[in-house]
């Protein structure tokens, strides 16, 4: 179900990272031709290949995007939740999807089509930027990503995600696992058996896993073994 953007609803929109460096006039005129859609778990957005023709923000839940493999497994580009874009890079270019976008929870994406795009730059170039600067992003994001592949241990890939998802700089906590446990060993470049093997790791690290919800007794231990783990791998590597 799509419904169009009402005027009480830009303000609120205002502080999206893409939107934000928008005067209220360009953000205005971007918004004008959005509209928001509801998409259910396990719904598809678009499809790798397709020509595309929206860019999107989520406004609520998980999106996955991936590419299709030839041995017929995924390829976890990116997970976007709440004020992040995807698929900007093909709108902006007007050019074919180059991966997939699915919903992994139910969720409400604001959708933002190529015409109305190319309209609204002509309009205000200043819009062409904030894409830029959002792509921008979007690659320095990708490009810490293949640097943890290489260098990060399992264990440390896990640690850096969960204290990602955690806003207490110090103590305990208990976070909710975003989506589930395939997903996650996807989004890290391990396979399912390895995430379990890394869960079982930090165990001594004072982090329990129960179902969806992962429970730990201190931040800063985390910390300190992800930053150990960096300079044993760095090591290592220079050996």
């Amino acid at each position: 179900m799509s419904t169009t953007i009402v005027s009480s609803e830009v303000e609120k929109l205002a502080e999206i990272p893409l939107l934000k460096r928008l005067s209220t006039e360009a953000r205005e005129q971007l918004l004008r031709g959005a509209t928001k859609k509801s998409v259910s778990r396990g719904e598809m957005i678009f499809f790798q290949d397709d020509k595309a023709d929206a860019f999107f923000i989520v406004l609520e839940g998980w999106v996955k995007v991936f590419r299709a493999t030839s041995s017929g497994d995924e390829a976890v580009v990116g997970v976007f939740t709440r004020g992040q874009t995807f698929a900007e890079g093909a709108a902006f270019t007007n050019s074919n999807y180059p991966a997939s976008g699915e919903a992994v929870t139910d969720s409400v994406v604001l959708c933002i089509p190529v015409a109305h795009l190319a309209n609204s730059i002509a309009a205000d170039p200043n819009i062409a930027l904030a894409m830029m600067s959002s792509l921008s992003m979007h690659l320095h994001q990708l490009v810490l990503q293949i640097e943890g592949l290489k260098t990060h241990t399992g264990a440390q890939r896990v640690a850096e995600f969960l204290l990602n998802l955690s806003t207490e700089p110090a103590g305990s906590c208990t976070l909710v696992l975003p989506y589930d446990k395939a997903l996650i060993a996807g989004r890290l470049g391990m396979k399912p058996e390895s995430l379990s093997r890394a869960f079982q790791k930090l165990k001594s690290y004072g982090v329990e896993v129960k179902q969806n919800r992962a429970i730990i007794s201190n931040v800063q231990v985390l910390n300190t073994l992800v930053e150990q783990e960096r300079t044993v791998v760095m090591h290592s590597s220079h050996g």
